[in-house]
């Protein structure tokens, strides 16, 4: 049986139209707050939802996350409860769900019944930037046995035999780094992004979702025309410290729109 997130990604590909792939960080302010912010995403126009981990020391993030996950740590956020908070919403939710962070608090956890937890909660996937192919054989194995999708990185950099492994192991779909360094908004998009992509997309048969350093509608138009779909994070995680309430839940609604809208290939064979 595919899963959830096959299932979407292969609607969306059947409707020619683009993933758009929002990321925040669980327990940032708080993990009611995630909660509800998960329905209203959906809402909005996301189509698949990647949850980040907090993890004390996120070498792959840049400063606006890693606030993010000081504020969610601070509010005690565990491993355990996010599962919790996963459980909450498949009570009334189908959206995709991928968790999304580092190989230790995983490993703390005990990677089997990891991978057992997270798929009876309704977890559909695993990223985790910092575990290469190359270390990834116990958490595939688990990851089988229990249905959930590990999902692993390429980036500007990967050659072509970490572009066959990725595609050989992985599962769901690969996330292209569009930058290379740590996530946070970036001014514009690289000028080689497409030649890159082009690259990349040639070579595998997952669909491939570009992100890191996307923060505007603009700039998530011109990586989708190019890619399978957009991640957007910092810019999302950005508004959880600039607001909070109704006002958060305001412009979050609205952004994650404009970007829905943007990514979204417009019909030009419709006739009026």
């Amino acid at each position: 049986m595919s899963s959830r997130l096959d299932q979407r990604l292969a609607a969306l590909k059947k409707a020619d139209s683009k993933a758009l792939v929002t990321f925040i960080t669980a327990g940032d302010p708080d993990l009611s707050t995630t909660e509800e912010m998960i329905h209203l995403l959906e809402d909005a126009g996301a189509d698949i939802i990647e949850l980040g981990v907090p993890f004390s020391d996120p070498m792959a993030d840049g400063p606006t996350i890693q606030l993010s996950s000081e504020r969610a740590l601070a509010a005690g956020t565990t491993l355990t409860a996010i599962l919790q908070t996963v459980r909450n919403v498949r009570r009334s939710s189908g959206i995709p769900i991928i968790l999304m962070g580092y190989l230790n608090p995983i490993h703390a956890y005990g990677c089997e019944r990891f991978c057992r937890d997270a798929a009876e909660a309704g977890v559909d996937g695993v990223l985790l930037v910092d575990m290469p192919p190359e270390e990834s054989a116990e958490l595939l194995r688990f990851s089988v046995l229990h249905g959930l999708d590990v999902i692993f990185l390429l980036t500007p950099t990967s050659d072509k035999s970490r572009i066959a492994a990725v595609n050989k192991l992985g599962r769901g779909f690969i996330y292209y780094v569009t930058v290379t360094g740590v996530t946070g908004a970036r001014q514009v998009v690289s000028e080689t992004l497409a030649t890159e992509l082009g690259r990349v997309r040639n070579a595998v048969t997952l669909p491939v979702m570009a992100g890191f350093g996307i923060s505007t509608p603009e700039q998530a138009a011109q990586v989708a025309a190019l890619a399978d779909g957009v991640v957007v994070g910092s810019a999302l995680v950005k508004l959880f410290q600039q607001y909070s309430g109704t006002e958060l839940r305001t412009e979050l609604k609205h952004f994650v729109g404009a970007l829905k809208q943007a990514v979204t290939p417009r019909r030009t064979d419709l006739t009026p």
